[in-house]
């Protein structure tokens, strides 16, 4: 049988059963719960034939599902997501989710934004709430004029009632009750039913779901009709009793291109496989463990011998951070390129063997997915907080190279370019990313890569070399750039092996404490930091030349929302000229960039100001001409909050806008 014919049977079968237990289920739901007498005894406003008029939003809207962690409801809402995605317009989802395993409250936001938005935005037009814990928060959270669709299988409390808000009332679980025996069933498409009613409500095309549902199923087709029956029910249940849709709705569009939706921790697992890296050693922690993952999975389909069927990597659970990093030094010490993940906790943890590295000058690669602190704080929650504790990790006089991706596409060219700039500095890399970018899906551009490319492995000296080599100094500065040659052991049978330690120790590695060895071994490690400068990612200087006495300074995942913010003020006849920090050690630009404006605003995602900080010790920035512009509160910063602080710091200017 072909495959277009098997579709179309599958299609239709699909349709069928769809159909006969949709009209089936509507009857028996009908009979029991009359939503307009519901709403009526309850005193909501209830969108129905007649709903008042309002300015149509088109492709610009944010809407929030509250759930129960642990219920299924992550697949649905990522459907809903693909859905939008897949009409050709841009859209971005954050999951806000609990800690512990299940039975508290989680959030999945999505922003849809045919201008291109892709940060958090202030504000939800339409709440999706199923999760009577949260459910006071989650009415307050709807916008003056928005949509709370709810389940009403159950009368309303009181408490819940605003008089400036729509209220679409739909008895899921009764539906569900009806339409399946099975409990978790019953569980599980109740979420499926919501995804329906938005279906008629934002007049998404129903087309888009059956091919996603073909895709998500394909080798499974007998679990599509169950699927698309949820479906329908929801959206017959709002074409009988609703006005739809509402004002708020989706429009087919061609603005995602060839784009893709990827998470950061993925497009790192995926970088470091195409770097070559052939070793991984890891100790899970939240929010940095699908890293790893993301690298086994990728590593057996493009690292497994087509012969032997073995994997050409290593992985190592280890008993601890600690010894993660410890065993990925080893590995690189001995010619592997090797990496670990981990997250704040684990590099505190880590700071021992990161300064062994960076003494002993050990290339290996880090990537340090950023949470919520000090502490345990919140594991699944996003902040960009361990800036100074990366730069210094470590006791004495110690700096590391840090990289600052925005995107997935970053984190995958970043996380290889990294193995590369760990080998050529032979020092530690700390790839910094954050919950935000590595466990939300973001839209990202295809990812490249030329299958030309050679690895850059940096001063390592073969047996050839080392044979002209009268007598081999493991850390004499040759090339006056403080970058030393070295040798990977069994090279050679009598020359180029050296001790390594973490103790003081002479331009031939011999140990010793004698003041002007190690006053000159420290001194060549900075002329390697200024080195680095010109190795490490440039800045993105986002204007030819200055337009304002202002500027803002940025890095990460603040990009999304600091470009927004950037064009409403522009908007307004306010514009600042902006930079994005892409690397520590700093560049002239960005110094450049600071001493060229009056005041920076510095846009970071911590309590203490901490880029703000490590500017000042760095580049001996007057603190007078930073202003700080904070989030800390464990969700991505928006624009609003980027404008709102901007403007209590600008003298003499109106109120901005918000976005």
């Amino acid at each position: 049988m072909s495959k277009k014919l098997k579709k179309k049977i599958v299609k239709k079968a699909t349709k069928k059963v769809a159909k006969k237990a949709t009209k089936s289920v509507s009857k028996k739901v009908a009979k029991k719960s009359n939503t307009k007498k519901v709403a009526k005894k309850a005193g909501l406003k209830v969108v129905k034939k007649s709903v008042v008029e309002s300015k149509s939003k088109v492709n610009d809207f944010v809407i929030r599902f509250a759930n129960v962690n642990g219920t299924g409801s992550a697949s649905a809402n990522f459907l809903f997501t693909k859905a939008i995605f897949r009409m050709g317009i841009p859209v971005t989802p954050k999951n806000i989710f609990p800690s512990n395993i299940q039975g508290l409250p989680t959030w999945y936001e999505v922003r849809v934004s045919e201008k291109g938005y892709l940060g958090r935005r202030e504000g939800i037009d339409l709440m999706v709430a199923v999760n009577p814990q949260s459910m006071l928060s989650d009415v307050n959270a709807v916008k003056k004029g928005g949509y709370f669709l709810y389940d009403s299988s159950k009368t309303l409390h009181s408490q819940y009632i605003r008089n400036d808000i729509n209220y679409i009332g739909i008895p899921l679980m009764q539906m569900c009750n009806e339409a399946y025996t099975d409990a978790r069933q019953r569980q599980l498409f109740k979420n499926i039913v919501y995804v329906g009613a938005l279906i008629a409500l934002l007049d998404i095309e129903f087309s888009v779901f059956e091919g996603l549902l073909a895709e998500q199923f394909k080798g499974k087709e007998k679990l599509i009709p169950s699927n698309v029956k949820a479906l329908q029910l929801g959206i017959d249940y709002v074409k009988a009793n609703f006005k739809y849709p509402l004002d708020i709705r989706v429009e087919r569009r061609n603005l995602v291109k060839d784009w893709i939706l990827m998470e950061g921790n993925a497009a790192c697992g995926l970088g470091a496989v195409y770097a070559g890296a052939t070793f991984a050693a890891w100790y899970p922690i939240t929010p940095s463990t699908s890293v790893v993952e993301g690298f086994s999975e990728f590593a057996a389909e493009f690292r497994t011998d087509k012969v032997t069927g073995k994997k050409n990597v290593a992985i190592v659970q280890a008993e601890d951070e600690l010894a993660a990093i410890g065993m990925a030094i080893g590995a690189n010490w001995n010619g592997a390129r090797s990496f670990t993940a981990t997250s704040g906790p684990g590099l505190s943890l880590m700071n021992e063997f990161l300064g062994l590295a960076y003494f002993a000058e050990i290339p290996v690669v880090l990537v340090d997915v950023q949470r919520t602190g000090p502490s345990t704080g919140m594991p699944t929650r996003t902040q960009q907080s361990d800036v100074l504790e990366a730069a210094y990790a470590s006791h004495g006089d110690t700096k590391h190279v840090l990289i600052f991706p925005s995107t997935p596409k970053e984190c995958f060219e970043m996380t290889a370019d990294s193995f590369d700039l760990a080998e050529e500095l032979q020092t530690p890399v700390i790839i910094m990313t954050d919950l935000d970018l590595g466990m939300n899906d973001h839209m990202s551009p295809p990812l490249n890569w030329d299958d030309k490319r050679e690895y850059k492995r940096g001063k390592v000296l073969d047996a050839e070399m080392l044979e002209k080599i009268e007598k081999f100094g493991r850390y004499l500065d040759v090339d006056k750039d403080g970058i030393t040659y070295r040798t990977i052991p069994g090279t050679h049978p009598s020359k180029g092996s050296f001790f390594t330690r973490g103790t003081s120790r002479d331009e031939y590695a011999v140990y010793t404490e004698d003041s002007g060895s190690y006053q000159r071994n420290m001194d060549r490690l900075i002329r390697k930091w200024n080195t680095a400068k010109k190795m490490v990612p440039a800045p993105h200087v986002y204007q030819k030349s200055n337009q304002s006495e202002n500027g803002i300074l940025f890095f990460g995942t603040s990009e999304y929302a600091a470009e927004e913010a950037m064009d409403i003020l522009k908007e307004q006849g306010k514009p600042v000229d902006a930079i994005r920090i892409k690397s520590f050690p700093f560049s002239k630009a960005v110094e450049d960039f600071i001493n060229s404006h009056k005041r920076i605003f510095v846009i970071e995602q911590n309590r203490d100001a901490q880029m703000r900080s490590l500017l000042m010790i760095e580049l001996g920035i007057n603190p007078s001409k930073l202003i700080s512009v904070l989030n800390y509160n464990g969700l991505p910063i928006t624009a609003d909050n980027i404008l709102g602080q901007i403007a209590k710091n600008l003298s003499g200017s109106k109120k901005l806008k918000k976005a």
